[in-house]
């Protein structure tokens, strides 16, 4: 349905389809809500082997990976600091979790939120801005129409798609992106693997 969509709505969009390959986006569905945006603050601005082990440090100071939320927000910024979280994201994970504690972020029904009320609730807690709001509808939820607009690799894959001389601005994009809807999120997919290249 969503490819079917795509290739009518857009040629372009359709000829990417043909040059990548099946569709294989799926939501992420282990661990809790509050386990993945823990962990994306953590990963934020790090390699993927650093902020591998910074999280695995963090997640070992707690009893089971389920992370408890009040029990995070009681945690010491020196513990913090000492399994490699910077000052500043310490402070953010402390603001999620006491949120999250206090219900301020209602993680618990956010399912039953819109995409804007969702990015809207994300983007009160320090350290997490639209980008990192955006991604997770797309990864945790698996919703349909969200279209990141200030993602580099979007701007990246429109620009080599369509020929464009230079990376289209965040209202460009979404314009070009207006015909994909409801299924942007598919799209998206498919324009971060247009730059990896098709599956051998």
């Amino acid at each position: 349905m969503a490819l079917n969509h795509l290739r009518r709505a857009d040629p372009v969009m359709a000829r990417l389809i043909t040059k990548v390959g099946p569709c294989r986006f799926g939501p992420i569905t282990d661990h809790s809500h509050f386990f993945h945006i823990a962990r994306s603050i953590v990963y934020q601005q790090l390699s993927g082997k650093a902020a591998a082990t910074i999280h695995g440090r963090f997640i070992a100071l707690y009893r089971n990976a389920a992370l408890q939320p009040g029990e995070v927000a009681e945690t010491s910024d020196e513990r913090l600091r000492g399994v490699g979280l910077s000052r500043q994201k310490a402070s953010y994970i402390k603001d999620l979790a006491g949120r999250v504690h206090r219900g301020e972020l209602p993680l618990e029904r956010i399912e039953t939120l819109s995409d804007a009320e969702i990015i809207a609730a994300l983007t009160t807690v320090k350290g997490i801005g639209k980008w990192s709001a955006q991604m997770f509808p797309m990864f945790r939820l698996g919703r349909p129409d969200v279209l990141p607009e200030l993602d580099l690799g979007i701007q990246k894959g429109i620009k080599l798609a369509y020929g464009l001389r230079s990376l289209p601005s965040p209202k460009r994009v979404l314009k070009i992106g207006k015909p994909w809807s409801p299924h942007a999120t598919v799209a998206s997919w498919y324009l971060w693997r247009s730059l990896d290249g098709p599956d051998e």
